[in-house]
């Protein structure tokens, strides 16, 4: 029965020519038949629209099916009574699912529909949503590109190359692919390289602007730092100059003195970029030297951004050396003295750019390359400096080339360039500096004295007085004395101490600052030569050619005591110029350097007053040689000298120093000493007796006398040698006059009594005396009848004299 109710799966005849809806219903009836579930079926059909031929197939299915039925009914009808009963219940079951479908199927549609409609809208919106995302991403794109370019405009119309650079590198690195234009793309392309070469060549432009520009800032620039130079060398002789004045006070001060010496300070100033992009640099001086070196640094920052920068380096290197070689050129037509200071200025100048350039360029120029710029300058300016003073015939020119050399050097060492070669080519040049000195020196002591008329020199104003004689240390007291003031100098001392200063400082002024700190020995080497040759040798001449009276040559022999302290203060001035303590200088003994001059100057005066002196000895032609009686007041010619020498001596003490005028006397009265001597030994005298010589002895009394009369302007031991003047004369009349004149044979006794006496005047003079009596000796010979002891022991004298001569 079982086996009955089982139901056969009918496999669909399937015909290859039928069309698409027969196909379908193959499908469903092999659906059936397998007992597949026909969801799919169905809602293929309401996909489709058709559920009408779903029902077609269906019936036409269960008609293909009721035959097999029948058949089988047949063959098992029993079956088939329970299959018609299955088939009525399926029928139902049909029924109801059929209109369950129609329900479901309406209900379907109503739901369906506006699903349907509202997918096919969200699917278009969800196209053009996606068209829109990738254009609004497009855009983006573009929108950015295009600020970039933007950007890239205003930064080239603000000359802001790098920026700009920086923009074209973005565009390049993050847009160039990516953007969406072909048209763009193909522009983009054409235009960054132009853009990159754009900024090349605006930079490059700015660049050699600058290059053009740098030699006058260069030149302005060195101006500048030397004249700082200048100015701290000035600051710092100032303060060597207050401390000198202290110095000297507190050396000449009897009391305890306070100096405070103030010097004010200069602030470093030290700036940095300032908001206009513009550089101001301190250059390690106290006063600013600005400069802009902003082109530069951005052509350099621009080529290196570029990929250019060893091209830059080499293309700047050689533009600097070609404008220092440029910057050598000597011009032929404007004297170097005039063009010397742009000359070393310029270069100054640049060395000081190109020290700021190697300190803060980031390796644009090499410490290698900055020596050699440097090496090639420094045998330039030392062939320059050579070559204009081996030509140069004025020592002030040398010295002013010289001066600001050194200060050349001074700004240059300062940045670190060595400067040793400058400072030996000035070395070098130091005795042809001195000798020019010493030939305008020499003119102009022959001019002072060519213009003197060798009268003591009035001062009227104490301005005068501390200009000629407190500004050379010639004053002899401390006082300020009444004006009008009377000077024992002519108008040719002060003279010479102006020449003498000038030449002092312009020697200390070639030495300093030159590489040689103790430099006195050299100005003092110098200063001797100047003195004991040109001054020493100017007046010599002067004093043996031009001098005419008495007046004149106490004048020169006044000047020339003058100027004996005004060597000391030469000497004195030289060593604290030289930075030379002068308690070292005034150790170290040096002779008058016009000695010669001092000694002619007092010989020639000595000599006039002889030959004045000499006009009144020849009253000794009218001396009685055989005096009755001797004189009591002495002969006429010694009262004549004695009038002469009181009256020179009260002249001469108005304006000869003391010393001088000792030194003068002795000479004149030794030279009287030796006059009296003379004639009592000469020819004319050919007898003598003791009256005379009595009258001879109260001569020398009474110019003994008159020595004993200065003693108030000299000290003792002065007044003594001036009496020590008339030694010879007095000895020999002390033997004549003495009571035994054999203790001139007595060694000891000649030596304490006669050391000045000549044995042979001796003989000659005591043979010419003749004594009318036995006290007086005077024969010394043979001729009397008488002969006494004393007697005999003249004429004793007279034999051992003669013996020995």
């Amino acid at each position: 029965m079982q086996t009955s109710r089982i139901r056969r799966k009918v496999a669909p005849v399937a015909n290859d020519g039928e069309s698409s809806d027969k196909l379908d219903q193959l499908h469903l009836s092999s659906a059936i038949c397998n007992g597949e579930d026909l969801g799919s079926f169905v809602r293929k059909a309401f996909a489709s629209g058709k559920p009408d031929t779903l029902l077609q197939h269906l019936r036409h299915f269960t008609k293909s099916t009721e035959s097999e039925i029948e058949e089988v009914c047949k063959e098992h009808y029993q079956d088939f009574i329970m299959a018609v009963d299955d088939l009525r219940s399926l029928l139902s079951d049909v029924d109801s699912l059929k209109s369950s479908l129609y329900h479901s199927n309406e209900v379907l549609q109503s739901v369906a529909g506006p699903l349907l409609t509202s997918l096919d809208a969200f699917v278009e919106a969800q196209k053009v949503s996606s068209n829109v995302s990738l254009a609004l991403d497009s855009v983006q794109i573009c929108i950015r590109l295009m600020e970039l370019c933007s950007r890239v405009n205003f930064h080239l119309s603000g000359n802001n190359f790098y920026m700009a650079l920086k923009c074209v590198d973005a565009i390049e690195r993050g847009f160039l692919e990516k953007t969406p234009s072909f048209t763009l793309r193909k522009m983009l392309e054409k235009q960054i390289p132009a853009i990159r070469s754009h900024i090349e060549k605006r930079v490059s432009k700015e660049f050699g602007d600058w290059l053009v520009e740098i030699r006058i800032v260069s030149r302005n620039l060195g101006q500048l730092a030397i004249g700082q130079a200048s100015s701290a060398r000035q600051r710092e002789e100032e303060f060597r100059i207050k401390q000198r004045q202290a110095e000297e006070q507190s050396r000449l001060s009897l009391r305890d003195c306070v100096y405070a010496l103030e010097e004010e300070d200069d602030d470093d100033v030290v700036t940095g970029a300032t908001g206009d992009g513009k550089e101001k640099f301190s250059n390690g001086g106290t006063d600013l030297l600005g400069f802009d070196l902003t082109p530069l640094y951005r052509a350099h920052h621009i080529h290196q951004t570029l990929g250019l920068e060893d091209r830059f380096k080499q293309y700047y290197f050689e533009n600097r050396k070609l404008q220092l070689t440029s910057d050598f050129q000597v011009s032929s037509m404007t004297p170097f003295l005039e063009s010397h200071q742009t000359f070393f200025a310029q270069i100054a100048g640049f060395f000081i750019v190109e020290d700021r350039v190697f300190r803060t360029g980031g390796g644009l120029i090499s410490k290698f390359e900055v020596d050699t710029l440097w090496e090639t300058a420094v045998n330039k300016m030392c062939s320059v400096l050579e070559d204009q003073f081996s030509r140069m015939q004025t020592a002030n020119h040398l010295l002013l080339i010289k001066d600001y050399v050194s200060l050349l050097s001074v700004t240059l060492r300062r940045y670190g360039y060595p400067v040793d070669a400058l400072l030996v080519v000035l070395s070098k040049h130091r005795d042809k500096y001195h000798e020019l000195l010493l030939s305008d020196c020499r003119k102009f002591i022959g001019e002072a004295l060519a213009a003197d008329k060798f009268e003591q020199m009035m001062m009227k104003k104490e301005y005068e007085y501390s200009m000629n004689v407190l500004s050379f240390q010639l004053q002899t007291f401390d006082i300020i004395p009444a004006f009008p003031y009377i000077a024992p100098f002519s108008s040719t001392v002060p003279d010479f101490c102006r020449i003498v200063r000038s030449f002092i400082e312009d020697s200390v002024s070639f030495m300093s600052y030159g590489g040689q700190l103790d430099f006195y020995d050299v100005v003092k080497k110098y200063l001797d030569r100047l003195l004991s040759e040109v001054l020493d040798g100017a007046l010599v001449k002067l004093i043996n050619t031009s001098i005419h009276g008495v007046s004149q040559a106490m004048q020169v022999a006044a000047n020339m005591a003058v100027l004996e302290r005004a060597c000391d203060f030469f000497f004195r001035h030289a060593a604290q110029l030289s930075g030379i303590p002068l308690r070292m200088a005034e150790r170290r003994k040096r002779q008058f350097p016009l000695k010669n001059a001092r000694d002619a100057a007092e010989e020639m005066l000595s000599g006039m007053l002889k030959a004045k002196a000499d006009g009144f000895m020849m009253l000794t032609e009218n001396v009685n040689w055989m005096a009755d009686e001797p004189l009591q007041n002495g002969n006429e010619y010694v009262n004549e000298v004695i009038i002469y020498l009181e009256t020179l001596v009260s002249t001469a003490q108005q304006i000869l120093p003391v010393q001088v005028l000792k030194r003068v006397l002795q000479d004149v009265l030794s030279h009287i000493s030796e006059t009296i001597v003379g004639v009592l030994v000469g020819d004319s005298v050919k007898r003598f007796n003791v009256n005379a010589i009595m009258g001879i002895d109260v001569d020398i009394r009474l110019l003994e006398s008159f020595t004993e009369n200065q003693a108030h302007l000299f000290s003792d031991a002065d007044a003594n040698q001036l009496k020590s003047a008339l030694a010879e004369a007095r000895q020999l009349i002390s033997l004549l006059l003495s009571s035994h004149p054999e203790n001139f044979l007595n060694p000891v006794i000649r030596e304490r009594s006669y050391n000045l006496l000549d044995y042979r005047k001796v003989v000659t003079v005591s043979e010419k005396l003749k004594d009318p009596s036995d006290r007086y000796f005077g024969s010394f010979g043979t001729r009397g009848l008488k002969q006494n002891p004393k007697k005999k022991s003249l004429d004793a004298l007279i034999k051992r004299l003669k013996e020995v001569s």
